[in-house]
């Protein structure tokens, strides 16, 4: 413990950690976003022309292959995994996989909405559920990196090639920040708020060939709202995967998506955003070691994740956390950084590519101060 408190000379230029809404692009100002679609159909020419830019933008910085679709849904993250659900469910036996609130959050709507008696494998915060017990026959839900937790999938080695089940990966705080073997990935979902530091309503859908089969094979036995419908007389509608999108989406969110796409675009894509996220998970991690009332919650590093970490404050509970962010904040040193409400008390701090690594190491300092300051 530091004898004396000291308050650090300098502060996180942009003292933005919160793990959604996450930081903007580093370069990002209101008056770049281009505005000529506003105030516009979003089924007029210039409409359609700049959501599938923001689609092409997706697969080429994601790297995906032309077998899988992309489409703009309404409803975040959370929205685009329940429609996957509620259209594709049913035809297979289901297992869902949770170590942390957004994973508990499927098994909810598993068991309970759709009432389909899910095998259910869990794990607690901070560690990864044994994922050889997977059976592949079945339909499996699971989250690629437990925003909640700071726990992550360490690769796609334990999805079966040969699975006759589909294969749900609710990816939101994992695109753009690994590398996501989309030859495993039947069904993966995101929203534009995390790693892009997009704004939030706006969901991403990813559908394999597998998926798009099931849909064309399978109707649900419950019915289904309109936002959620992927079938027209009996076909895919293909329109939603070009930017025909199902209702009307803000075009200034499309803009903003757009932007940070092409901002991805002139880092080098996919491995330069890879690069600032490592760079800043990297800074983190050495900050953690040099402090002994500090650690990872996520204990083994194959499985700690790169964007959303999650950090364990010796002593603490959930009182003094909320104090600790709460003097960061009012200093203007950091934003957002408490552990999410259903987790362990302690602390999140995003990492992802649009935080900038001098703000992560100027971070450390001030964790001194705060902890110094409540525990004096």
């Amino acid at each position: 413990m530091m004898s004396e408190v000291t308050t650090p000379q300098v502060r996180p230029t942009r003292p933005y950690f919160s793990s959604g809404p996450c930081a903007k692009p580093p370069v990002w100002s209101p008056e770049k976003l281009a505005t000529e679609s506003l105030g516009r159909s979003h089924r007029a020419k210039i409409g359609k022309t700049r959501l599938a830019w923001c689609i092409d933008l997706m697969r080429e910085m994601l790297q995906l292959p032309d077998t899988h679709r992309i489409g703009i849904v309404p409803g975040s993250d959370t929205g685009a995994f329940e429609m996957a659900m509620w259209t594709m469910l049913g035809q297979r036996p289901v297992t869902t996989l949770a170590w942390e609130s957004f994973g508990e959050g499927w098994v909810t709507d598993a068991a309970k909405q759709l009432k389909l008696d899910p095998t259910v494998i869990r794990a607690d915060y901070g560690q990864l559920p044994d994922l050889t017990q997977v059976d592949w026959s079945n339909d499996v839900l699971f989250t690629w990196n437990g925003t909640t937790s700071g726990v992550r999938v360490p690769n796609g080695d334990w999805i079966a090639a040969d699975r006759e089940g589909l294969s749900f990966a609710d990816a939101t705080s994992a695109v753009f920040a690994y590398d996501l073997p989309w030859d495993k990935i039947d069904v993966a979902t995101f929203s534009w708020q995390k790693v892009l530091g997009g704004e939030g309503g706006h969901g991403v859908l990813i559908l394999g060939p597998r998926a798009v089969e099931r849909l064309e094979s399978h109707t649900p036995a419950w019915p289904l709202p309109k936002v959620f419908r992927l079938m027209s007389k009996g076909a895919l509608a293909e329109g939603v995967f070009k930017g025909e999108t199902i209702n009307t989406p803000s075009m200034l969110a499309v803009e903003d998506a757009i932007f940070a796409l092409e901002w991805a675009k002139s880092l080098g894509g996919l491995d330069g955003l890879k690069a600032r996220s490592d760079a800043n998970a990297a800074a983190l991690d050495k900050i953690v070691s040099e402090r002994d009332w500090l650690s990872h919650l996520a204990a083994d590093p194959a499985s700690r994740s790169k964007t959303s970490v999650c950090l364990s404050v010796a002593g603490a509970d959930a009182d003094f956390i909320k104090k600790f962010a709460g003097l960061l904040e009012k200093e203007g040193a950091a934003y957002d950084i408490a552990g999410y409400r259903d987790a362990p008390p302690g602390l999140r701090i995003w990492c992802g590519a649009t935080v900038d690594t001098a703000d992560i190491e100027a971070l450390g300092p001030w964790l001194d101060w705060a902890y110094a300051s409540l525990s004096a």
